[in-house]
């Protein structure tokens, strides 16, 4: 027999998962917009030529990663953000802005087009880069910032 106080026991509601994610989802798809129309700028400004090295996306992919380094340590370390903040901005607006898919059509693009040395050098000097960013951008942030906190 079980004990009164279980019996009254409710199931909790929760809404379904999908509710739940709409405002992620929908900030994510907004920020997204904004990041994927700031890189399209950035390849109309600063064109590559049908044979040229892909400076343009090694630069957008190398800066946006700085910039993620910095948003983190602000919104995990030094002041926290609205939840809905990370999404947008970190996944959304970063995420439509660095572009390593458009890296590695380059990257093939470079090799099919007989320079497999530039490619191969691309390859792997793009993600070396982008983490040094986000490495060398999160420790100057902290840094900075601790400075101005003494």
């Amino acid at each position: 027999m079980t004990a009164p106080e279980e019996r009254l026991r409710l199931p909790v509601r929760r809404p379904p998962s999908w509710l739940a994610q709409a405002p992620v989802v929908a900030v994510v798809s907004l920020g997204g917009a904004v990041g994927a129309t700031a890189r399209y700028a950035a390849s109309l400004w600063w064109t590559t030529p049908p044979k040229g090295f892909p400076w343009t996306t090694l630069w957008v992919n190398i800066a946006g990663c700085a910039v993620i380094g910095v948003f983190m340590v602000v919104i995990t370390e030094i002041r926290p953000a609205h939840p809905l903040v990370r999404p947008f901005f970190g996944t959304g607006v970063l995420g439509g802005f660095t572009t390593f898919s458009t890296y590695a059509v380059d990257v093939r693009r470079l090799i099919d087009g007989g320079q497999a040395g530039t490619g191969l050098a691309y390859l792997a000097a793009t993600p070396l880069a982008a983490l040094t960013a986000v490495w060398l951008a999160a420790g100057t942030t902290r840094r900075v910032l601790k400075g101005r906190q003494a």
